[in-house]
């Protein structure tokens, strides 16, 4: 278990992370190895993914995986680097016989901080078609009271799914900006906005918000340096790292399966090279 003061360093390491000259830039990892990969391409902190650590453990993304099983997870993720890392904390598994128990709640973001992490991903997509605003603050401040409990300055990045919920049409953007500047005034840190690839949206809402928005992007989205201009300042990319890992498991067992040859095995890492993410000799 990392201690607060080294907790304190990296969290601070994180926040600053958002205020460069340049969008911080996640490519989500679920297991040692792909953190071990997305730190040797040169990140500079971690994100966890819910739905690929989900999917890794036989789960549909969407709070269905118990949090023991994921905290496992980023406890041997945390302790394989020393970059600053963020969990995808989905809707803080908290949810106990029908209701939200704050108790559950707050031992998420103790064993979060437990397992060497200094800032959580939060959505208010646990209800239908989104938690209230003001019960969603409410969980928000919750999270930042435990916190500070701990003494770590950890980085709320507070996940409205009001675009990618579909729920609200035309007024998505309104909503948006009711929901940002309610969970900022409860202790948020940053905005996390996914579904939107719009650069005109993502422009005003960078200019409305009060705080770092994040987008979520991928294969169709615009670049970073287009995110970057519209003033996103913290760009991930979720599931997709794993969703395309897993085409080339798939696509390999086809070619093998199929064919009966190993061409989807071109360009594989060597076993050293491997090894060696491991301090393998």
């Amino acid at each position: 278990m990392a201690t607060n003061s080294h907790l304190g360093s990296l969290a601070a390491s994180f926040h600053a992370l958002h205020e460069g000259t340049a969008p911080l830039v996640l490519v989500n990892v679920w297991d040692v190895a792909s953190a071990r990969l997305v730190e040797e391409a040169g990140a500079a902190a971690l994100a966890t993914s819910s739905s690929a650590l989900s999917w890794s453990l036989g789960f549909p993304d969407g709070n269905h995986m118990p949090r023991e099983l994921a905290m496992a997870a980023l406890r041997r993720i945390a302790a394989s680097t020393a970059l600053p890392v963020t969990a995808d904390i989905e809707a803080g598994y908290a949810h106990v016989g029908g209701g939200f128990d704050d108790g559950e709640l707050r031992e998420t973001v103790r064993a979060v901080l437990a397992a060497g992490a200094v800032g959580v991903n939060f959505e208010d997509s646990a209800e239908q078609p989104l938690t209230d605003v003001d019960e969603q603050a409410r969980r928000i401040a919750v999270v930042r009271r435990a916190a500070e409990e701990e003494g770590v300055d950890l980085f709320i990045n507070a996940r409205t799914d009001t675009y990618l919920s579909g729920r609200f049409a035309e007024t998505a953007f309104t909503e948006t900006l009711g929901r940002a500047e309610a969970y900022l005034a409860a202790g948020a840190n940053g905005i996390f906005v996914p579904g939107v690839q719009d650069l005109h949206v993502l422009h005003d809402l960078a200019q409305r918000i009060a705080a770092p928005l994040n987008a979520l992007a991928g294969l169709g989205a615009p670049s970073v340096g287009e995110l970057h201009d519209a003033g996103v300042r913290r760009i991930s990319i979720g599931g997709n790292t794993a969703k395309a890992a897993y085409a080339a498991v798939s696509r390999v067992a086809e070619d093998v399966l199929g064919d009966g040859n190993w061409s989807e095995l071109a360009g594989a890492r060597s076993h050293q090279a491997m090894d060696d993410l491991f301090g393998g000799s």
